[in-house]
This record gives structure tokens, sequence and C-alpha cells, in this order.
């Protein structure tokens, strides 16, 4: 039992040691495509349609209806 425990044990902790990022990676991870939001200004005028026409939320972060004015 002790063996199967320290088994298990040492598989878990060598697991891990893989996990990062690789320097010839790093130019694939950099592009825009690979980014959370590719076109930041895509992203910012899609979030304020959504969140102007949701009356009842009132904007992301700032003051409003939903009227779309804001």
């Amino acid at each position: 039992m002790i063996r199967i425990t320290t088994l298990i044990l040492l598989m878990t902790l060598v697991g891990c040691a893989g996990m990062g990022v690789e320097p010839w990676e790093r130019d694939l991870l950099a592009k825009d495509s690979m980014q959370l939001t590719p076109d930041y200004f895509d992203n910012f005028y899609d979030e304020h349609i959504y969140f102007s026409k949701e009356a009842s939320n009132g904007g992301q972060g700032v003051g409003g209806g939903g009227c779309g004015c804001n």
C-alpha cells in the first residue's frame, strides 16, 4: 500500500515537470490570433453594443441606460 501511494505521489509531482512554453513556441503564442481578444477595437464595440442594449445592466462599468448613448 505504501508503494502504491508513493508511486502515485511521484507520478503526480513529475506530471507537471514538463509544463511551460519553450522558446521556439513563443512566436506562435505571440500572434494576434492567439490572444483572447484578437482585435481590441472590434471587441470594444461589440461589448459596447451588447451592454448598451441591456437596459438593466447600464453599460460596462459606466452609468447609463439602454439607449446606447453612453
